[in-house]
Formats: C-alpha cells, structure tokens, sequence
C-alpha cells in the first residue's frame, strides 16, 4: 500500500519544521488583504505559523510575516490574528 507523505512546513515564529495540519496558514490574497487560511487552499502567498499564540508574538517582534508575505502588515491584522488564534 502506498502511503502518503507528511506534508512539513516551517513555522514563521519559531522556525520549527511541523506537519502542515498542525499549523495555521496566513496568506496576502491577489487582492492585497492578510487573512487566516483555515482550509489550506485559498489562492495567495501564504506563510505558516504553529498554533500557539507565542509563535505569532515571535514573528511579530522579527517580522516575519512581513518579509514572507512581501508586505507590511497592519497593526490590526495582527489584532485580528491574536483573536484567531485564541479562538482556533
């Protein structure tokens, strides 16, 4: 039988390697917004962060996301990304 491959992807805050189901995923849509993928699928460049509220705070103290999504990133976007992770 085959077996499918865990799919890893490296986290934006504390840069470890994770399974991609395991993660979050925030994407910079065609049309400029930052928004949480929860599927996986949306169209847009996305960068992935754990799902624990620490990750995020690293990335925002180094920038991550804005280097990765090759954008700055409001203020509340990131407001709105604690509120989705306390949610999720």
């Amino acid at each position: 039988m085959n077996q499918k491959k865990e799919v890893l992807r490296q986290c934006a805050g504390c840069r470890e390697r994770k399974p991609k189901n395991e993660m979050f995923r925030v994407i910079r849509t065609p049309d400029g917004e930052i928004e949480v993928d929860i599927t996986g699928k949306k169209n847009g460049r996305g960068v992935y962060l754990c799902k624990n509220l620490e990750c995020l705070e690293e990335s925002y103290k180094r920038r991550t996301l804005d280097k990765s999504l090759k954008t700055k990133v409001p203020e509340e976007v990131y407001q709105k990304l604690i509120e989705a992770f306390k949610g999720g």
